[in-house]
């Protein structure tokens, strides 16, 4: 048997729920493909930011070992790219003979791009949302104030008493932000999708392929054509089930960013959610033209296709929007739907965890290659064909240093309990069976105090095996309820 193709279609917050069997929104093609293979509900990314997520998805690795906590592209990040000795597995995939292409965003690294990883990059310029090392980051964020023509084009500098319109933030002595609007390609999306199709009309299965397409939407602001909202009817929107949790239980900073949005009235917010579906409605639109593209040439019934993403998106939960520390479910509940090319499973639902660390020890067993390192993740192939893994995954983890404003926060949780750590403020615990839209505060309950413990020697304990050094014995920073020592009882 001929090795088996991989499309990988990577969105950008798009949240796990906004998938087939869910049916909140329109995704006739996401459906398609969860009807010839496998949807995991409970697939999660390691941190609610691109780059380490990211990193996550090609290494296989947690943040820990490879290296890149935040944005690598912004001036003050405290890593602009990858761990020394970092693997990833699309460097085992070209040395195993597969033609690796690439197209749209890359954000693993500042330093090196694709290129320097294996692939071959199909996207046009001026459309390669990717940073190579001619570009390292510089103190370019001063350039959009100190500039007059940048300034003139962003708005800057929003006065006080201007106008506010529909969707729009004021932020005084800031750009521009509005929530929400119609545009028929705000992110530029469909050069990026043409290029893959471009590529797939010149394939063949005499030599198997790698094609990766990281489109840049759902990401906000939520600008979508104005034919895919019109599927869409303002009065269906609900707000979320949360949205009125006023987190007076929950770190303060929790309330900080929830509060950026408070200029927003609860319709605006419901026009939020319905031109953020819309918006995930569009991408499936352009994930169709790829599955089209497979059928006419001949490769779907040979290529393994995955639509995932990044990361999530608050959407609302808890009057939050996009992803940082808030660490809900929705900013780390990702999609995951995989299909076709020899998956024997047929519209699975499997409720069981993946993380986006397991994508790569799963491509690379799915591929026959051999693989001789450690990886954070385990392989789910087993679930692909209607099997159980030996090794499921019995909690996830969550690592993230926050994003530019920084903060350490580490979770682990299973599908009852949900424990935080926060380093910048009080903890957080939920119960999630009685809890699910974690809006209760656990963590001052004496009564669990037995789980807390549990809960933080699991932490511990993926810690030291993932070579988290977040912690040492300085009564300054020693402010876990149970430090590391519990592991070694």
């Amino acid at each position: 048997m001929s090795k088996p193709n991989f499309l990988v279609f990577m969105t950008d917050h798009q949240r796990g729920d906004m998938q087939p069997p869910f049916e909140k929104i329109i995704a006739p093609n996401m459906e398609r493909l969860y009807k010839n293979g496998v949807s995991f509900t409970n697939a999660y990314c390691p941190s609610p930011h691109c780059c380490p997520s990211r990193a996550s998805f090609f290494s296989g690795l947690f943040p820990s070992e490879h290296g890149v906590w935040n944005n690598v592209d912004v001036s003050n990040s405290i890593s602009r790219g990858l761990y020394d000795n970092v693997r990833l597995f699309s460097e085992d995939f070209k040395d195993a003979g597969y033609n690796m292409y690439f197209a749209g965003k890359w954000h693993v690294s500042a330093v090196e791009g694709p290129e320097d990883r294996g692939f071959e990059i199909i996207t046009p310029e001026p459309h390669r949302i990717y940073k190579s090392n001619e570009n390292l980051p510089d103190i370019k964020e001063w350039q959009i104030y100190t500039d007059k023509q940048e300034n003139e084009k962003s708005h800057a500098f929003r006065q006080e008493n201007s106008t506010r319109r529909e969707a729009e933030i004021m932020r005084p002595g800031y750009t521009e932000y509005v929530q929400y609007g119609t545009h028929e390609d705000y992110f530029g999306d469909k050069p990026l999708v043409k290029s893959a199709v471009d590529k797939i009309n010149t394939l063949s299965n005499e030599e198997p392929f790698f094609l990766y397409i990281g489109v840049l939407g759902p990401h906000d602001p939520y600008f979508a054509p104005k034919e895919y909202l019109d599927m869409y009817d303002i009065n269906d929107i609900e707000l979320p089930e949360s949205f009125n949790d006023d987190m007076e239980d929950k770190p303060a900073l929790y309330r900080r960013t929830r509060d950026a949005f408070a200029q927003l009235s609860e319709e605006e917010h419901r026009e939020s959610i319905r031109h953020y579906m819309a918006y995930c409605t569009f991408e499936d639109a352009l994930f169709g033209k790829l599955l089209d593209a497979l059928e006419q040439k001949g490769l779907l019934d040979n290529t393994i296709v995955v639509y995932t993403s990044d990361h999530g998106d608050y959407v609302g939960a808890h009057r939050l929007w996009a992803k940082g520390l808030p660490c809900f479910r929705e900013a780390y509940n990702i999609n995951a739907v995989i299909g076709f090319g020899g998956i024997e499973s047929k519209e699975r639902v499997v409720d069981d965890f993946i993380t986006l660390a397991d994508y790569a020890p799963t491509f690379l067993e799915l591929a026959g290659i051999q693989a001789e390192r450690k990886f954070a993740g385990k392989s789910f192939a087993a679930f692909l064909n209607d099997g159980i893994p030996d090794n499921i995954h019995t909690e996830m983890y969550t690592q993230s240093n926050g994003n530019e404003l920084y903060g350490i926060q580490r979770s682990v949780f299973d599908k009852k309990y949900k424990y935080v750590f926060n380093g910048f403020d009080y903890d957080e615990l939920y119960d999630l069976e009685n809890d699910p839209f974690e809006t209760k505060n656990l963590i001052n309950d004496p009564n669990y105090a037995p789980v807390i413990k549990d809960m933080c020697k699991k932490m511990w304990q993926f810690a030291y095996e993932n070579k988290d050094n977040i912690t040492n014995p300085y009564i300054m920073t020693a402010l876990a309820p149970y430090g590391p020592g519990i592991i070694f009882e």
